[in-house]
């Protein structure tokens, strides 16, 4: 999954240079493809807590659990661009920090949606996942 994504993310870059974007247009792609990401995400969240409305013990662990998760895409993002000096990364980092985001988003969107899809009847481990 991690490989696809960064695939993406370098199509991405050099579609962007193939149409000799400016830098502005390409921040605002990868702006525009973090927000989407979190959209998704939000939309994916919303319907968990809708569907597993009834397990409040679920739903506070949740809750916890997305909180947690932001403290640690924060972090990451701040592992991967630690603070610099003005210009250290370049002009692009922007960019870069926007794409970084939407991937560490959809992986976690992806992890999420299994509470949405559902588990085999069968599956011992399966927790709090429904089953299908």
């Amino acid at each position: 999954m991690r490989h696809i994504l960064l695939t993406i993310l370098l199509s991405h870059f050099v579609i962007a240079i193939t149409y000799s974007q400016t830098t502005f247009e390409m921040k605002e792609q990868a702006a525009q493809s973090y927000k989407t990401a979190d959209a998704e995400l939000n939309g994916v969240y919303q319907q968990i807590l809708k569907e597993y409305s009834d397990d409040t013990i679920f739903i506070e662990a949740l809750r916890t659990s997305q909180r947690n998760w932001i403290k640690f895409r924060d972090t990451e993002l701040k592992m991967k661009y630690p603070e610099r000096g003005p210009g250290w990364y370049g002009s692009l980092h922007p960019t870069c920090i926007s794409y970084y985001l939407a991937e560490l988003t959809n992986e976690r969107t992806e992890g999420l949606k299994i509470w949405l899809i559902g588990t085999e009847e069968g599956d011992v481990c399966s927790g709090t996942i429904k089953i299908k």
